[in-house]
């Protein structure tokens, strides 16, 4: 059965199949919704139901809460609709803008950024460019039908390979490979760009970038593009890990405050190791956003780590730091050993 969806503020409206998610049926009628994870983990989607019934689907509860759905709110990658519908969502876009391919690409070398952390170049066919917002993920496909989302680690402009930084998960399906019998030349297929984890360029207020582990990744995509767009908005970049040897692209964010007025960097350990002669700031790195900055009415924030992370920090810097919720943008990693 197929229902109407209403999208305000917009007017824009789309059909849903009573078996598919709101994201699935605005993106297969070229319509974009705010997404992240589509698996019901990092709240990237959360919206309004202005009026209508939704099934929630598979939203886990750190995502959406009990107490948000008494208040009408749903995940878009996870809600069904039951009736037609009217929701809120104020940023939706056109995904034709950005084209979705599936690609080829080949492997042109893996370097090691840390012990459980590998940089992998990938070269697309000669005749083939894929286009995408600073920030955005792709989708590696795997033999079995199964797939793996890593953020892209480069700018659009410096597309001679796309960069992904890939840590190690203990018996991880794909990464095991990665980390044992993979190796340049080798052939992986893809599917993107994905996600709506990408910086407002129509907005002038400063922004925070929070980065856990190698959420860095798309951290980095963002800032060297605002580089490249000579951006000149305020950019505090603020990356978390656990250890010294963790923070695998240091030298490069401290460049980037070093060369640029307008870029702050904060490294935040959490639990420096005894050789690291650590003097620097340590806890919870978004916590450290906390303390800089108790007032986060005029900024976006633009996070990207584990679940667990950006629950914390969408919850802190929203009720303590008056952060407006929709200048919260996150992207949250989940891993799968399957």
């Amino acid at each position: 059965m197929s229902h109407q969806i209403t999208v305000q503020p917009s007017g824009r409206s789309f059909s849903a199949e009573s078996d598919e998610t709101l994201l699935d049926a605005a993106l297969r009628q070229g319509l974009t919704l705010p997404y992240g994870c589509k698996d019901g983990a990092c709240g990237a989607c959360k919206g309004k139901v202005l009026s209508g019934q939704v099934d929630h689907g598979k939203s886990q509860p750190h995502a959406l809460t009990d107490a948000e759905k008494a208040e009408g709110k749903t995940l878009y990658c996870c809600a069904k609709a039951e009736s037609d519908l009217v929701i809120e969502c104020k940023q939706m876009t056109l995904a034709s803008d950005i084209p979705v391919k599936t690609l080829p690409s080949r492997i042109e070398k893996m370097e090691r950024l840390a012990p459980d952390v590998i940089e992998m170049f990938l070269r697309l066919p000669a005749n083939e460019r894929l286009q995408f917002w600073a920030g955005q993920y792709i989708d590696i496909l795997l033999k079995d039908g199964k797939k793996r989302s890593f953020s892209l680690a480069n700018a659009p402009h410096d597309d001679e390979f796309l960069q992904l930084h890939i840590r190690h998960v203990p018996g991880g399906l794909f990464t095991e490979q990665v980390f044992t019998t993979m190796k340049a030349r080798d052939i992986l297929r893809f599917n993107g760009p994905h996600g709506s984890f990408y910086l407002r360029e129509e907005s002038t207020k400063p922004v925070i970038l929070l980065a856990g582990g190698t959420g860095f990744a798309p951290v980095k995509a963002i800032v060297e593009h605002a580089i490249a767009e000579k951006c000149t908005r305020p950019l505090h970049v603020y990356w978390g890990a656990k250890a010294r040897i963790d923070l695998y692209q240091n030298a490069l964010a401290e460049q980037w405050a070093s060369q640029y007025a307008n870029i702050k960097y904060v490294p935040v350990l959490s639990e420096p190791a005894a050789g690291d002669n650590w003097d620097g700031r340590t806890g919870f790195v978004h916590q450290a956003v906390v303390a800089d900055f108790p007032d986060l009415s005029v900024y976006q924030v633009y996070a990207c780590g584990s679940p667990l992370m950006i629950d914390a920090a969408r919850a802190d810097f929203v009720k303590a730091c008056r952060l407006p919720e929709e200048e919260f943008f996150a992207d949250a990693f989940t891993f799968s050993t399957n």
